[in-house]
């Protein structure tokens, strides 16, 4: 037996839980954190002190043991954080369910809370007050304007149009489609606003050939979903989603945003390696997979990792997104939560929670098949990425 063999179908995801998504929460980010822990526990039905395991992102200012007191929960056996971002979205899950599947804890809560728009606000990059150990590395790229997340993930999409022919009405496709779904939303930011044409092409340039609503939100909020064995799952409230794969990976030459001198700059190589491994893993391959939420800080991003997960060909997503595949009644519905987009940025949690919500078939926007469903961390930096199924 692998490695990788040996988390297929051993984990999975009984509870779910989220804050109300906000511009300004007027409250800590401990205060955000201990939210949606507790609902996670709670719409699961065990009792805090049941759970001893606790995983999230290096960038979450909110340690373990600080959550842990908040929320009430007892001795910890596990506890660990993932770096890089957002490509740690499904990355804290990979930790709980090796956790769990090796008995290094019973229940474990994966989460992320942040004031992303009132406090510390990402977009601003290594132009505002984002410090990191990367300075040396951000000091190539600053002298020439390369400042921002947006500006990064821009000099990609320029590449990627150039070379495949696609143009702002494909990366139009996924705005609209994605505020489609946020629009039935009541959680989300855009719940009721809808997206036109005109509005998208008439916005102003965040970095070209990114429009505003290329570009995902600042949001304040939380994000937490609790991890454990199918055998304690099944005496559990909710119905669960059996995790069928689960991958982290970072390709040879990466860097943190800026892999600018690959030889290829116009594809994912950390999202192809996820890919390969989440399908090897769980035994499924692209025809398998019934709804997608794919990681959107940007609408270029999407259409990259469709190419990754083999819905389409290199350089052909512009064609998979222009018919309609994204929506509700195409091949691929995409993001029905709204996405960092149109829902809120939770830097991809509640994308978690939302694949969650499309197994157990309790999503606003429920497709008609939901017998897997993919989720995929951040991109341009090391990532991750999963399958889930139900629990039989």
């Amino acid at each position: 037996m692998t490695v990788a063999e040996t988390l297929k179908d051993r984990a999975v995801i009984v509870g779910i839980g989220q804050t109300r998504f906000s511009k300004n929460s007027g409250v800590s980010e401990l205060a955000l954190a201990a939210d949606c822990v507790s609902k996670a526990i709670d719409d699961a039905g065990v009792r805090p002190d049941q759970v001893d395991g606790l995983t999230s992102f290096m960038l979450d200012t909110s340690d373990e043991i600080d959550v842990a007191r908040a929320v009430g929960l007892g001795d910890l056996t596990f506890f660990s954080k993932i770096g890089y971002g957002g490509g740690a979205a499904v990355g804290i899950v990979h930790q709980a369910a090796m956790a769990v599947a090796t008995g290094a804890a019973k229940y474990v809560v994966a989460y992320r809370a942040l004031n992303g728009r009132s406090g510390q606000r990402y977009s601003q990059g290594v132009s505002g007050d984002i410090v990191t150990t990367d300075l040396i590395h951000w000091s190539w790229y600053m002298p020439w304007g390369l400042l921002t997340p947006t500006s990064w993930v821009a000099m990609f999409t320029q590449r990627y149009m150039h070379q495949y022919g696609a143009k702002a009405e494909h990366l139009a496709e996924v705005a609209l489609t994605t505020r489609a779904h946020a629009v039935n939303n009541p959680a989300a930011f855009f719940y009721q606003r809808p997206l036109s044409l005109d509005d998208y092409m008439q916005a102003r340039w965040i970095a070209e050939p990114l429009r505003l609503y290329d570009c995902c939100q600042e949001t304040d909020g939380g994000s937490a979903v609790l991890i454990t064995t199918p055998e304690r799952a099944r005496d559990l409230r909710q119905s669960g989603a059996l995790i069928r794969g689960v991958a982290q990976g970072s390709a040879r030459d990466q860097e943190q945003m800026t892999s600018f001198y690959r030889r290829d700059i116009s594809y994912l190589p950390e999202m192809d390696l996820v890919a390969k491994q989440v399908y090897e893993m769980s035994g499924l391959g692209p025809s398998d997979v019934d709804a997608a939420v794919i990681y959107d800080a940007f609408t270029s991003i999407v259409l990259f990792q469709l190419e990754s997960f083999g819905f389409c060909q290199r350089g052909e997503a512009k064609d998979f997104v222009s018919g309609g595949n994204l929506g509700l009644g195409g091949r691929l519905p995409t993001n029905t939560h709204g996405g960092q987009l149109s829902e809120a940025y939770i830097h991809g949690v509640n994308g978690v929670v939302e694949g969650v919500r499309l197994i157990r078939g309790t999503s606003t926007n429920q497709p008609a098949r939901n017998d897997h469903v993919l989720v995929t961390g951040g991109v341009g930096i090391p990532t991750s990425g999963m399958i889930l199924g139900k629990l039989s």
